[in-house]
């Protein structure tokens, strides 16, 4: 065996072990690389996940202060309604007080949610957006590291074999020649030619020795700047953006938490005025208060007087003033030249008797539906809206100052200036028909609370003409409820919208709900309605459907 095929062998054998211990460090790296993959791509996820937590959290943030705002809207007292009335109590005060802070609560919910986004959220999307890119990079890098080895590899292998094959050529050549020589048949220029063909083919395996050995130094020159340089850093550039990005968590997770931490003294500062406005509720006050506005100055009765009885004579039933259980035959009889005025004691309940309060006051009504007829409803019902609009402005304004980025609070003062210009006029327009209406019901109030009539002398000569006309039978019949004549039916209505008649001469009425008409619509936009024999008033023309009658049988035409 020649040198040559021995040299053949010797790096046959070391190209094998060369070639099985760089095809398992290909394996083993790119087994790395898989799991970096994995492991960088399950960590953009957890940030992902964080983000969406903490979306969610501020989403419930919103709907809770919004929640929150609703409930205090929904129990603050309404304009001229009883809750507003009752705010001369202190535990109304508190309680309204305590509404007012529960708004501000509501305020600081939706501070977190919008601290929560603009810290938190905004922050970790854009940053996830720069994680992608950087480790996208990375991974490119490494492939691109990678596919130049294993293409510097693969220009070994071929230089290997190649080199390999010329070998195995110029031993045949070298076999062929001896053969040739040794043959003495065979003439000398085959020889000669079987010589010169030996040596080519020695010469194409020395270049092919040379070439494969150049490609070898440089691959293992290359292999080792792939293994010790170039897939290093780019493991270590992936381990410091895993370390940022678990560096990023942490401060979004601690930044979560100090989002509740700045609220919690405004919070706070909520709760210790709900706590002060519960200690200011003072119950005797408001004892104080409730005797002041119902105390009635009447004296307690007198004795029942002794009546014997005697033969032929029945003995009258005697009951007391406070009694619970007046006969109603009784309460019936009036004696002659007048009108019974018997007083109503504390705790009376008979329902045959109105007491004097309500009888004057409802004398002053109708007072007023005289001499003002729908001015004063119309008039009511303007004011209401107009004090709505400015409630709502002034609370559109406190939320524009409160939260800039949603509105100028300044573009809302023309309207506001608007509105409380019509509401003076208004109030001014209503209090000269008081006036008015209250100079004719004083003449009422006097003649119905003296007994004889009579009025001192401190009264001018024209409210003494006046009482004089009020002391008249006529007068007091004409305002006597059990004389009033009820107004008929003329037709039906069906209410399509809901109506809450909060002004005096108003009725509230519901959607859906069936009415009689005994008024139409005179051209102001009211239509008066009866529920029952008890209950009527205006009602917007617009929030109903109109029916009357067109026969006496009762035929309805929609109007």
């Amino acid at each position: 065996m020649t040198a040559l095929t021995k040299s053949q062998n010797v790096l046959t054998v070391l190209g094998c072990i060369i070639h099985s211990c760089i095809v398992l460090s290909r394996l083993c790296l790119q087994d790395q690389f898989d799991n970096l993959e994995k492991h960088t791509q399950s960590g953009i996820e957890f940030v992902e996940r964080y983000t969406k937590f903490v979306k969610e959290r501020s989403e419930i943030e919103v709907n809770y202060a919004k929640q929150i705002r609703n409930l205090s809207k929904k129990y603050q007292p309404k304009k001229n309604s009883r809750e507003e009335e009752d705010n001369k109590y202190t535990s109304c005060r508190a309680f309204q007080s305590t509404l007012n802070e529960l708004n501000d609560y509501a305020g600081q919910h939706e501070v977190i949610a919008e601290n929560l986004t603009s810290q938190i959220i905004t922050e970790l999307l854009r940053y996830l957006t720069e994680l992608k890119a950087e480790r996208k990079s990375h991974f490119h890098d490494g492939r691109k590291a990678q596919q130049h080895i294993e293409c510097s590899w693969k220009q070994l292998e071929t230089s290997k074999r190649r080199f390999e094959r010329d070998c195995k050529e110029a031993d045949r050549a070298q076999q062929y020649f001896e053969r040739m020589d040794a043959d003495i048949n065979v003439t000398k220029a085959d020889v000669e030619k079987a010589r010169q063909q030996a040596q080519m083919r020695h010469q194409m395996a020395a270049d092919s020795k040379s070439e494969y050995s150049n490609f070898l130094t440089k691959f293992n020159q290359e292999q080792n700047e792939h293994y010790y340089t170039l897939i290093p850093n780019i493991f270590q550039k992936l381990q410091e953006m895993e370390e940022r990005r678990i560096e990023r968590v942490g401060v979004s997770m601690k930044t979560y938490a100090e989002v509740d931490r700045e609220v919690l003294p405004i919070v706070g500062k909520c709760l210790d005025g709900m706590t002060k406005a519960a200690e200011s509720i003072e119950p005797k006050t408001d004892s104080k208060q409730v005797v002041e506005s119902y105390k009635t100055g009447f004296e307690p009765p007198g004795d029942v007087e002794f009546e014997d009885y005697g033969p032929g004579q029945s003995m009258k039933r005697t009951v007391s003033e406070t009694s619970l259980s007046n006969s109603r035959g009784e309460a019936k009889e009036r004696p002659s030249g007048g009108k019974s005025k018997g007083k109503l004691w504390p705790f009376i309940k008979n329902k045959n008797k109105v007491t004097h309060t309500h009888s004057l006051t409802h004398k002053y009504s109708k007072v007023k539906r005289r001499f003002g007829g729908r001015f004063c409803d119309i008039t009511s019902v303007s004011l209401y809206k107009n004090n709505g609009q400015e409630y709502a402005l002034t609370k559109m304004k406190g939320v524009y100052e409160k939260n800039p980025q949603m509105g100028d609070p300044a573009s809302v003062d023309p309207r506001l200036v608007e509105i409380a210009m019509n509401i003076e006029k208004l109030q001014s327009e209503v209090q000269k028909f008081e006036v008015s209406c209250y100079s004719y019901y004083v003449c009422v109030c006097w003649s119905l609370s003296s007994p004889d009539g009579s009025y001192t002398e401190e009264h001018s000569s024209e409210t003494q003409v006046k009482v004089a006309i009020a002391n008249t039978p006529e007068f007091d019949d004409e305002f006597d409820d059990g004389d009033e004549e009820t107004l008929p039916t003329i037709g039906t209505c069906k209410a399509i919208y809901q109506f809450e008649g909060h002004n005096e001469g108003t009725i509230s009425v519901t959607e859906g709900e069936l009415l009689y008409v005994i008024e139409e619509d005179k051209g102001d936009g009211w239509t008066r309605v009866r529920r029952n024999e008890e209950e009527e008033g205006y009602v917007p023309t617009s929030y109903v459907e109109v029916f009357l009658e067109t026969n006496a049988k009762g035929a309805m035409t929609y109007i």
